[in-house]
């Protein structure tokens, strides 16, 4: 199973939808928040299953702040991050997704895509693909690939890359 992880699109859906149109093999996606109220519009351009959570930016959202997803026997903890201090460290929400027993966090808040893992979970930030704020400035998402040996691999990418 291959899932699309974006986040923290601010209303600026562009780049989603230009990615959705190049990326052929996706079978899930996945948005970290801060949709600011565009998650029906997303969902409805998506040709599989579509799950969000709200950011620190989706005041009068109705999503959940967090969700754990059981897919092809993983355990996957999806939440913004504001709510674990991402941008001050990753200890928090790796405490928390390993509370929860999960094998993968995914979240985002920070525009900044990140890859860690302490040999238990992996954590990934997929970064912003509308509003980057890392060096490169390059807007950015992840692919999580769900293997059939049972592995988990989680990759960044550049938009265009």
């Amino acid at each position: 199973m291959k899932i699309l992880v974006v986040s923290d699109t601010h209303r600026y859906q562009g780049n989603f939808y230009e990615l959705l149109e190049t990326l052929d093999d996706i079978d899930y996606v996945i948005h970290c928040g801060d949709v600011e109220g565009c998650e029906d519009e997303m969902e409805s351009v998506c040709d599989v299953p579509f799950v969000a959570v709200a950011g620190n930016n989706d005041w009068c959202s109705f999503l959940p702040r967090e969700r754990v997803l059981e897919l092809c026997g993983h355990r996957i903890f999806v939440t913004h991050g504001h709510m674990y201090n991402v941008s001050s460290g990753l200890w928090r929400i790796i405490d928390e997704a390993k509370d929860r027993e999960c094998d993968i966090a995914l979240f985002g808040h920070t525009h900044r895509p990140t890859y860690s893992t302490d040999g238990k979970i992996q954590i990934m930030n997929p970064g912003s693909i509308s509003l980057p704020r890392q060096s490169s400035g390059k807007p950015t998402y992840g692919i999580l690939e769900l293997k059939e040996d049972g592995s988990a691999v989680c990759e960044l990418h550049e938009m265009n890359d």
